[in-house]
């Protein structure tokens, strides 16, 4: 693609990455066959190629962003399925995470939007915040649905209420800060593990499962002290300066691990945080106090099933006669390319894996993207369920809270971290939400 960049425009280092990000595309197209918005709505400026031409156009001309291009903007999902199908490497990501740091600094939105994400920035990276929203969230549930058909503002609060669980769960077994030892006589490696923000409110087990699966194989796990959220939340808002706090914050704290009682990796378990952490690097590439050991930390980033594989996990303790319908969420099969480890995983203990008609295609999560496009991404969620339900699974897998939650409202089947399924055939408890099944089993046997 032809750009018109002044040389006083691409000083501008932001400016000057996305100018080559613009160069590389070709206006293929390919890119448009496997975008979800561009999927449901059929509009060319909801696709990919449509938002580059938005993008590049506001940026070549220096200016405010309108009404316009945040619409299309603010629909687009950071699912990254583009990034996938695209020959020429385009990175989208990067360009469109430019784009909403420019319309946060250049377009003034709706009072009522402004209230919501202003209340979404300030809660959900804050897990003492968000418990305490969840547990105002259970007496405003029952709203929902009338908020929703009043429609306006008021249909983005009744799907903030939807998502809120009927019953908030307990607190974790392994929550930090802490050092958690290995169980075998000897240490295999030592790891510190993201607590992550919103992800320990809703469903600790997950970490929980992760710790034991861990120390059963020898591992000692650190939950550092000091850690915050990984910065996505608000990154995907445009909140550049908020993201860039947090991605210090977490450098420092893992480098200190790092560089005294060692660590072999950072663990994330949710895909989300993971893509995201990955990108520390280039986030802070112009700082030059902690470029470089961004990068450190970037490489040492890894997700748990990634990190699984090059792990001798023993001999499974639990054959389970279980289908499993893998649902890899976007931030993991598109954001970090992986997508082949927590289906191994899951086979390797007899699982019998299935995989999700139009798996490409994102659940309509996508951080808070269910709030604030609550139609969409109930379309989205819908026509996943659907896809999921062809494979008639016994149990959902996936590596993302986000897709959890979201997929969890469409569908009686139980929904599980990959982490949840491998610590229970590896020797740990039962996840709850699999004893309803079992029971169904034997019941009708």
């Amino acid at each position: 693609m032809q750009t018109n960049f002044t040389a006083e425009q691409l000083q501008d280092s932001h400016v000057a990455e996305s100018e080559k990000i613009l160069r590389k595309c070709v206006h293929c197209g390919f890119c448009t066959a496997t975008c979800p918005t561009f999927a449901l709505l059929g509009d060319e400026l909801d696709s990919p190629r449509g938002r580059i031409y938005l993008i590049k156009d506001m940026l070549e001309n220096d200016r405010p962003a309108d009404e316009k291009i945040v619409k299309h903007i603010d629909r687009c999902l950071s699912c990254l399925s583009c990034m996938t199908t695209c020959p020429s490497g385009v990175n989208y990501m990067h360009l469109v995470d430019h784009a909403r740091t420019h319309i946060e600094k250049t377009y003034r939105r709706p009072f009522s939007d402004r209230v919501l994400r202003g209340i979404l920035a300030a809660v959900l990276p804050y897990p003492r915040r968000f418990r305490l929203a969840l547990f105002g969230a259970f007496f405003g549930r029952p709203l929902a649905g009338a908020f929703k058909m009043i429609g306006g503002p008021l249909a983005k609060l009744g799907a903030m209420l939807e998502l809120a669980p009927a019953r908030a769960p307990g607190r974790g077994d392994h929550e930090g800060p802490g050092v958690f030892v290995p169980e075998t006589p000897s240490r295999k490696g030592r790891v510190a593990l993201l607590s992550g923000c919103a992800q320990p409110v809703l469903n600790p087990g997950i970490n929980d499962a992760t710790i034991r699966l861990l120390r059963r194989a020898g591992y000692e796990i650190v939950l550092p002290e000091g850690e915050v959220c990984c910065g996505a939340l608000v990154h995907h808002m445009g909140k550049e300066e908020a993201a860039l706090a947090n991605a210090r914050s977490n450098v420092d704290v893992w480098l200190a691990e790092a560089d005294g009682a060692g660590l072999d990796a950072v663990l994330i378990t949710a895909s989300g945080c993971g893509t995201t952490i990955k990108d520390y690097g280039f986030m802070l590439k112009d700082d030059p106090a902690y470029a470089a050991k961004a990068a450190r930390v970037s490489a040492l980033a890894k997700d748990v099933t990634e990190f699984l594989t090059g792990v001798d996990l023993g001999e499974p303790s639990v054959r389970p006669d279980l289908t499993v319908a893998y649902h890899s969420a976007c931030s993991m099969q598109h954001g970090q390319k992986i997508t082949r480890e927590p289906k191994d995983l899951l086979k390797a203990t007899g699982f019998a894996v299935k995989d999700v008609p139009e798996g490409h295609l994102c659940c309509g999560s996508a951080g808070t993207y269910n709030i604030l496009q609550p139609d969409i991404a109930k379309r989205l969620r819908d026509r996943k369920v659907a896809n999921i339900e062809k494979t008639r699974p016994d149990v959902i897998a996936t590596g993302n809270i986000g897709c959890m939650t979201q997929i969890g409202l469409g569908t009686d089947i139980p929904i599980l971290h990959t982490a949840e399924l491998l610590d229970w055939v590896y020797g740990g408890p039962m996840p709850e939400s699999l004893a309803a099944v079992y029971a169904a089993g034997e019941a009708a046997e």
